[in-house]
């Protein structure tokens, strides 16, 4: 879990730093911020999308993901609830900018596969690369956000934590497929971010996040199968 810890260390600190900056920068600095942050969290997502659906298996699947996922968090109302959550705690739009951490922390092929090359060879090279980009990131976005973006921190420890317990249990049955397609719903997400960053179409992309459990349900159940 050591590349995990540091991993976190970095978004905190990053967000620190971020957040003594954010006191000295003008709003019209604020804004172009805001729509640097829009533009990397577009492209982030399209070029998970250009890299993982070409080799994809199971083409059909992230759109059965995102259909399933988007009604079971529009049925809990995941967005509306986070928001509530966060407002009580912060003014402005945190909430956005927290939510768009998470998924640029999370979602993301060092993120999901440190942990698996962590539990499994006991290489942390993966996550001490994508903690140094963490940390980058986070000052960006807490120069923008503020210091709220370190919660994003506690979301990624518990990502990942997950993603280390998961592929110890499961070393042989793990597949890069499986991570493949949580790469894909992972970047339209992030996608779906940006574009609410940019003004360009608010997409309620809390409601969305439980696509991301339906890949590993079905190949659970294909697993099960033998298929």
């Amino acid at each position: 879990m050591f590349g995990t810890l540091f991993n976190v260390g970095m978004i905190i600190a990053g967000s620190i730093i971020g957040s003594i900056f954010k006191k000295g920068i003008k709003h019209d600095y604020h804004e172009i911020l805001m729509q640097a942050m829009g533009l990397v969290a577009m492209g982030l997502g399209i070029n998970a999308i250009v890299q993982h659906l070409p080799p994809s298996k199971y083409p059909v699947l992230f759109i059965v993901s995102l259909a399933v996922g988007g009604l079971l968090g529009q049925k809990l109302d995941l967005e509306t609830r986070f928001n509530g959550l966060v407002s009580k705690f912060s003014k402005g739009n945190l909430a956005e900018g927290l939510s768009t951490a998470i998924l640029l922390f999370c979602i993301g092929s060092l993120s999901i596969l440190g942990p698996v090359e962590a539990a499994l060879k006991g290489d942390y090279t993966y996550l001490l690369a994508n903690g140094m980009l963490d940390g980058i990131t986070s000052i960006v976005l807490a120069s923008t956000f503020g210091i709220g973006i370190a919660i994003a921190a506690i979301v990624l420890f518990a990502w990942q934590g997950s993603i280390y317990l998961i592929a110890l249990l499961m070393e042989n049955s793990l597949s890069t497929d499986l991570l493949n397609e949580v790469t894909i719903v992972g970047g339209i997400l992030i996608l779906a971010s940006g574009l609410g960053i940019l003004g360009i179409k608010k997409c309620k992309t809390l409601n969305l996040l439980p696509a991301l459990i339906v890949p590993p349900i079905v190949f659970l159940f294909m697993h099960l199968l033998n298929i």
